[in-house]
């Protein structure tokens, strides 16, 4: 009686009951820094103004009509409470039309710098709300736009407007904002909830105290909500914060006055001085650096 021959084992990286263990996370987290460089390079993606805010508001023709559907309840307890958060969508979705339009503004602008790779290119968690619009007003001007989506139960699908090329889902939050943090250039942050004040802040305190090796240019737009949800002066009052960390943002109301003020800043501090290149650094990304 012949005995029965051996089949191969599966090789180690094709083997998904170890690359799904806690032993293989090793791997999955390396896979989450390696092929998303490799995809950015091959891009030509230099670097990216961030988009953050929430994924709950909705463009304003979405609004409205959740506002008539919400008239039409019957049930009048019900119905008031359809109401008051249909009325509140309706007066939020003022910001992704300002998303969209400063996004638009932004790459029309971006698009035209004379450069051999993409530049302030504009990115998004991906997802619906103010990401949506983001991603949507970059598309509507022709320009590449970049989503990190991450794996979420609930809410976080890819929109429709990120370049299919750039559409990329994360399973681990910080492995999604290391590429958030290192190649931007620029944050603008809009309403939102604890994602966003949990990336603003994240990014304040980078800048704070000074691990980036370059000049981030912040806006944080929408001062009646976020004067509300966050007071800034209490801080330096308090003592917990310096009165110079104030000027580590700029808070705006106006899609075109946000612009100008990113412009002049992007211009100022990386566009205004010739990047030191090394030798086969041609192909490569001048993405961010930590300091030493």
């Amino acid at each position: 009686m012949t005995d029965p021959k051996l089949r191969p084992a599966p090789l180690a990286y094709q083997n998904e009951p170890f690359l799904n263990s806690p032993d293989g996370r090793i791997l999955r987290l390396l896979s989450e820094y390696s092929e998303p460089l490799s995809r950015f390079r091959r891009e030509q993606i230099q670097d990216t103004v961030v988009f953050f805010g929430s994924a709950r508001i909705h463009s304003h023709d979405h609004a409205s009509r959740q506002l008539t559907d919400a008239r039409g309840v019957q049930d009048s307890a019900l119905q008031v409470n359809s109401l008051k958060r249909a009325e509140a969508a309706v007066d939020m979705a003022r910001y992704y039309e300002d998303a969209r339009r400063l996004a638009r503004l932004l790459t029309e602008w971006s698009t035209q710098i004379p450069a051999k790779r993409h530049r302030f290119v504009v990115t998004t968690g991906g997802g619906p709300g103010i990401m949506e619009a983001a991603n949507l007003g970059a598309h509507e001007a022709g320009g590449k736009t970049i989503g990190l989506n991450i794996n979420l139960p609930f809410e976080q699908n890819p929109n429709s407007y990120i370049t299919p090329s750039l559409n990329f889902e994360f399973h681990y939050f910080f492995m999604r904002k290391f590429w958030f943090a290192y190649l931007a250039k620029a944050l603008v942050i809009f309403p939102g909830g604890f994602g966003t004040l949990d990336e603003l802040f994240e990014i304040l305190t980078l800048a704070q105290t000074e691990k980036l090796a370059k000049k981030i240019v912040v806006v944080i737009y929408g001062s009646s909500y976020w004067k509300k949800i966050i007071n800034f002066d209490a801080m330096v009052d308090a003592g917990v914060i310096a009165a110079p960390d104030l000027d580590l943002f700029k808070m705006s109301d106006s899609p075109e006055e946000s612009f100008e003020f990113l412009k002049d800043g992007l211009t100022k501090f990386h566009l205004g001085q010739q990047q030191t290149k090394r030798t086969g650094e041609a192909a490569v990304p001048e993405i961010a650096r930590t300091r030493p």
